[in-house]
């Protein structure tokens, strides 16, 4: 197995954690309603997915929702409770640090709208400062698992998919990256990680 000549990232639940759960927990607090009635709102409706294949503007998102709620609500604070729900993966972060440092190209490739990721590029520096690539769903215009997101990011990349090395925490999404030619590996935790790189014949301090 040669090693790869550019790694991809996912960033939610593996570079970033956060849940859908809390998402609408904190929106129903903002908006007066339950959790229940926003992750309808959101992601029942595919008003989400639209945000994130960038087909809407945030100020789309936010009317839409808001006609669909029945009431228009702050928008400040609605939107600092979708957002404010990220939390960075230490355990990562020293393993990026080496890949680095070593000098291996590294990209993120993420479906995900420019709300989320504006506020993350803001909290986490990291994600200017060591990925040179961002994939990202509402830029490309295609969500994974299909394989035109994994096939647009190789080209970011300039690199031939099967030279790429790519984890994400998703089967579906794994499933999609194969197909589309990439070396994928779930990412379950740091460790199994940094041992599938390590299989790959990527040296870097750990």
């Amino acid at each position: 197995m040669g090693a790869p000549a550019f790694l991809y990232f996912d960033l939610g639940n593996v570079l970033v954690l956060f849940t859908v759960e809390r998402m609408c927990r904190q929106m129903a607090e903002a908006a007066g309603t339950d959790p229940a009635h926003i992750h309808q709102l959101v992601f029942d409706s595919g008003l989400q997915r639209r945000f994130e294949l960038g087909q809407i503007t945030e100020t789309e998102f936010y009317e839409q929702f808001c006609q669909g709620l029945g009431r228009w609500v702050d928008r400040e604070a609605l939107s600092q409770a979708a957002c404010d729900i990220f939390t960075l993966n230490s355990t990562i972060v020293p393993v990026l640090a080496g890949l680095y440092q070593a000098g291996y190209p590294l990209g993120i490739l993420s479906n995900t709208c420019h709300a989320h990721w504006e506020h993350c590029r803001r909290r986490f520096r990291l994600l200017d400062e060591i990925f040179s690539v961002h994939a990202l769903s509402y830029r490309l215009g295609a969500m994974k698992p299909d394989p035109a997101i994994f096939l647009a990011a190789a080209r970011l990349a300039r690199t031939g998919p099967e030279r790429i090395f790519y984890t994400d925490d998703l089967p579906g999404h794994i499933a999609g990256a194969m197909a589309a030619g990439f070396d994928a590996v779930p990412y379950t935790d740091t460790p199994a990680l940094v041992k599938e790189l390590r299989r790959r014949g990527l040296r870097f301090n750990y």
